[in-house]
């Protein structure tokens, strides 16, 4: 029996992403191999990442704690991949979901360095985060990370880890219609009404020097971060992975179990009305030439899901200085070519908030 074209789909646009975010290549070559229809995506995957908890929990009651919060960690990255689009079934999906985040919460205080879980007030509930220090820091800068339509602050730690290795704080959160926040806020177009609300969140902490703010995003959160500078000013430089300028210009190019993703996450109730909500995400009407901080925006050339052309429209239109790196070779967040940007991206922000080349 041949897969079905959605599984075809995930193999195909995921494969690099989940392998270069956390998942082992066996590990993903396995269980795609397993699976001929979409409906047993999540429950072989959540299969998958309760081998990796268990090996963690196991650990753990034998004291190793830092070899248990690996484990954990992995298992979060893996129950977060079972739900991450599976928007078919809301019960299914939420239960790996809530998986991902009870693994990652039993790994965060054995990680090295720690990780503490924060809550971010915002529009009279709150919005989940990480907060991170690097080990022997003072009062370092901060950056904060937003992740995109179907990533949460689970999956961010390998992009997160040459920031730290350099000084820089990270402060990981689920905004509007992301992660733990998906439920109650549905995405919204103006995320700079969210990264005010993390920003001051961060002007409450005493660990870190609140006058030195990044902002860093991938995928939709590539354009969530530079649409929130254009009019969140304390954030003194910002990174864009592969973000859209305008979703719903992309909305036909967008596979289908990605448009199913947001239709959910938008709190839609049609397709239709979802393809209407796409174009409130958009840095048309002047928003694009009101980013002045420093930008760093980074695509691939052969990105198949957002044009290489809407990046590059950006850094065209921005009004601050601009750093673009277009991979030639790099598909959606050049995930296939991490090695090109995710070191240089860590080098420029640590420059930009006043950190010593290492």
């Amino acid at each position: 029996m041949s897969k079905d074209a959605l599984i075809e789909s995930a193999i195909s646009h995921w494969a690099p992403r989940m392998v270069s975010n956390g998942v082992m290549l066996t590990d993903f070559q396995e269980v795609t191999a397993s699976i001929e229809r979409w409906h047993d995506w999540c429950a072989a995957w959540c299969k998958r990442a309760a081998v990796h908890e268990a090996l963690g929990l196991e650990a753990l009651s034998e004291n190793y704690k830092l070899t248990g919060a690996e484990h954990l960690a992995r298992a979060a990255v893996y129950y977060h991949f079972a739900k991450f689009v599976y928007v078919h079934d809301l019960d299914q999906m939420r239960s790996a979901h809530m998986k991902a985040v009870q693994c990652r919460q039993l790994a965060l205080p054995h990680q090295r360095p720690p990780i503490r879980r924060v809550h971010i007030p915002y529009q009279g509930k709150h919005l989940a985060g990480f907060l991170r220090l690097p080990e022997g820091a003072v009062r370092p800068p901060i950056m904060i990370m937003v992740p995109g339509l179907d990533s949460a602050k689970e999956e961010l730690e390998a992009y997160e880890i040459p920031f730290l290795q350099r000084g820089i704080a990270t402060l990981m959160v689920d905004g509007p219609g992301q992660g733990e926040a998906e439920y109650d806020f549905p995405i919204r177009g103006d995320y700079e009404v969210a990264v005010s609300a993390m920003v001051d969140y961060v002007l409450t902490l005493d660990e870190v020097d609140s006058s030195r703010i990044g902002l860093w995003g991938v995928s939709l959160g590539g354009y969530y971060a530079p649409r929130a500078v254009a009019f969140e000013k304390r954030i003194k430089a910002c990174i864009g992975l592969a973000g859209p300028y305008d979703f719903g210009d992309n909305w036909d190019r967008v596979p289908e179990l990605t448009r199913e993703a947001f239709r959910v996450r938008a709190h839609c109730k049609t397709q239709d009305e979802a393809r209407r909500y796409a174009s409130t995400l958009t840095l048309k009407n002047g928003v694009a030439q009101q980013i002045s901080c420093p930008l760093f925006l980074v695509t691939g050339k052969q990105d198949r899901l957002v044009p290489w052309t809407d990046t590059q429209r950006m850094a065209d239109e921005a009004s601050g200085p601009v750093e673009l790196m277009i991979v030639e070779d790099g598909n959606h967040i050049a995930n296939n070519r991490p090695y090109r940007y995710r070191y240089r991206t860590a080098d420029w922000m640590a420059e930009q908030l006043g950190l010593m080349r290492l």
